[in-house]
């Protein structure tokens, strides 16, 4: 579920070296609690209710096992699916 990543714009400024791992982590929490139908700031992947997704997953969660998959390798620790499964873990409001 791609709408569940960090936004174009900041996975870039983090592979960049542009912001530091706690203000990579700290906005994109901020980016999955946003409204809006449609993410402007991403071009090619667009965001069609997070919040629903998030709640989703929280139910299908309590029920059976939820994979978090990325691109960056498994090990890496500083990886935004760490940041979504806390996430995942609390309560979406």
């Amino acid at each position: 579920m791609a709408n569940l990543g960090p936004s174009e714009a900041l996975m870039s400024a983090m592979r960049n070296d542009r912001i530091s791992w706690a203000e990579f982590s700290r906005r994109y929490r901020k980016e999955l609690k946003e409204g809006g139908s449609i993410d402007k700031r991403n071009p090619n992947i667009k965001n069609h209710g997070q919040k629903f997704t998030l709640r989703l997953l929280q139910k299908l969660g309590r029920q059976q096992n939820v994979t978090l998959m990325c691109h960056c390798a498994e090990d890496q620790e500083e990886c935004h699916r760490h940041l979504l499964k806390k996430v995942l873990e609390s309560k979406i409001s």
